[in-house]
């Protein structure tokens, strides 16, 4: 039987009674599937339940053939050797030893039909670019964006028939991020994806968009998807128009309609009062006027909740994604004030900054390079959290140092507590205004750091730093697209365009760098930092 993954009644629930999915049912089938959604929808727990990493608190999992996963945060003990970390070290030490000359059964029973195990761990390495590696280097010795693709190397090696990658393209460079995309594309079994890398999610037969709870299919890659979506919003948001003025046309009706009944109401009680017909005809036709206007009354009164209940639904259907406002007059820079200066700056790992480099005004500056050029460790450097080698780092202005791995933040803490941490004299109050304008609105704010998911995990952070006292008047920020959807990404260009301090970004997504507003391309390459072109960069 081919390759196949099912979900049936899958419920799913965090600790604090949060629902995730409730009785969701769910087939991928061989090809690669696009998993999309906004942040917080469940992207990552859904592979986690699919590969078995949670357990449903209903509902079945079942998996025809073996399963690799990728998750989202890859960590790898630094202390492995690259064998161990690809899982071929018992392998690998069996076949030398028999090559060696030592023919015991133990040996030969470890290699089992693997004889050439070692070619093709090589051969895996060299596709994704990790040639240069070796087998036997330590973890330690390789940077963030390849000890992903050394995970990923190690499960193209076990050959599973489903593969599940979760935002596998973070970290990684320009150049790692063709060589996944050829291992995707090159992927000859069930392939399930979670990614805000457009180019990747161009590479898939199908997308399976999850929102609120539940899961929609499109044919096509990410591009006819966005088509496909804008065509259902123009219905959607034609069918709101169309809703609401019925809900408008079932007031007036109804407001007519008890004009016309008071009228009424109001000859009766005339008549009534004149005495010109008999009592008895008099109260039969009063009875018979009230029953009639009472269900005057309930039919236009259910109209106009018919009219409400299609309007909500079609509002249901226009998607609404918000939007960070952010208003911090604190963070503003002069033009042309000195914000930071890097003077024969030497970083741990060799990275080097000749002579002097100054950062002033409100400068937006790209630093770019490959996996392990030096760049994290330059801004570490500079937020003061490795102390150089030589030279110096001086900031002239209040900054901020936004990690790649978010751990700005307390994971016991709640949204609304860990921006306290920063501003310890805000008030609650104060707090949760400034937060509402990052999404966190109601209890929102009150979820632990630790259930939040990549994105919202993101803003929260980003929340923190530029809500801290003394505001920053310098940001630094280590690939702040990872983890993040479109429409987070959306979400974190408009915060920043608002900002109105010194920006200092590492990064390899190239379209979120220039829509920001980049005016300077630092470049790290072969251990030193200099500036070049746009052109240059890719």
């Amino acid at each position: 039987m081919s390759a196949s993954l099912t979900c049936t009644s899958l419920s799913f629930a965090w600790p604090d009674g949060t629902t995730v999915f409730h009785g969701l049912d769910l087939a991928f089938g061989p090809g690669r599937t696009g998993l999309v959604g906004a942040n917080g929808t469940g992207k990552s727990t859904l592979l986690k339940l699919l590969a078995g990493e949670l357990v449903p608190a209903d509902g079945t999992v079942r998996v025809q053939g073996e399963i690799g996963y990728l998750p989202q945060n890859v960590t790898l003990d630094t202390a492995l050797r690259v064998d161990q970390a690809l899982g071929i070290a018992g392998r690998r030490a069996a076949l030398h030893t028999i090559e060696a000359g030592d023919a015991s059964e133990e040996h030969f029973e470890t290699v089992g039909d693997d004889w050439d195990v070692e070619e093709r761990a090589l051969a895996t390495l060299g596709e994704l670019g990790l040639g240069h590696i070796g087998l036997d280097r330590t973890v330690g010795e390789v940077s963030g964006g390849e000890s992903v693709l050394l995970r990923l190397a190690a499960l193209l090696l076990r050959r599973p028939d489903v593969l599940l990658l979760d935002e596998p393209t973070n970290n990684l460079d320009l150049y790692a991020r063709r060589r996944l995309h050829q291992a995707v594309t090159a992927w000859p079994g069930v392939l399930v994806v979670v990614s805000h890398d457009r180019e990747l999610l161009d590479l898939v037969d199908r997308i399976a968009q999850l929102r609120a709870g539940e899961v929609a299919w499109y044919g096509g890659n990410f591009s006819a998807y966005e088509q496909a979506l804008a065509v259902e919003q123009e219905a959607a948001e034609r069918m709101m128009r169309v809703a609401e003025a019925d809900v408008r046309r079932q007031k007036r009706e109804l407001a007519d309609a008890q004009v016309k009944l008071a009228r009424r109401k109001r000859y009766g009680q005339k008549m009534w009062d004149a005495k010109r017909e008999p009592k008895i005809v008099m109260g039969a036709r009063k009875r018979a006027a009230q029953e009639s206007a009472g269900k005057h009354r309930i039919m236009h009164e259910e109209r106009l909740a018919e009219a409400r209940e299609r309007l909500d639904e079609a509002a249901d259907a226009v998607r609404d994604d918000d939007e960070i406002r952010v208003e911090l007059p604190y963070t503003a820079v002069p033009p042309g004030r000195q914000v930071l200066t890097l003077e024969g700056l030497e970083t741990v790992y060799g990275a080097r900054v000749e002579g002097v480099l100054d950062l002033r005004g409100p400068e937006r500056i790209a630093l770019v390079g490959r996996n392990g050029a030096g760049k994290t460790t330059l801004l570490r450097t500079v937020a003061g959290e490795l102390a150089p080698v030589a030279g110096t780092a001086t900031a002239h202005v209040p900054l901020r140092f936004l990690p790649q791995r978010l751990d700005v933040l307390d994971d016991e803490l709640t949204v609304v507590q860990n921006v306290a941490r920063f501003a310890p004299d805000a008030t609650d109050n104060r707090i949760r205004a400034r937060l509402a304008r990052f999404l966190f609105r109601g209890a929102r704010a009150d979820q632990r750091a630790g259930t939040l998911s990549g994105g919202e995990r993101f803003r929260a952070a980003l929340a923190a730093l530029m809500l801290a006292e003394p505001a920053p008047q310098l940001l630094l920020l280590d690939e702040p697209t990872n983890n993040l959807d479109l429409a987070s990404v959306r979400q974190l260009t408009s915060a920043l365009e608002s900002y109105e301090g010194a920006l200092l970004v590492a990064g390899h997504d190239l379209p979120f760098l220039e829509s920001i507003g980049v005016t300077r391309w630092l470049l790290m390459e072969d251990g030193r930092l200099r500036e070049v072109e746009p052109e240059e960069v890719g």
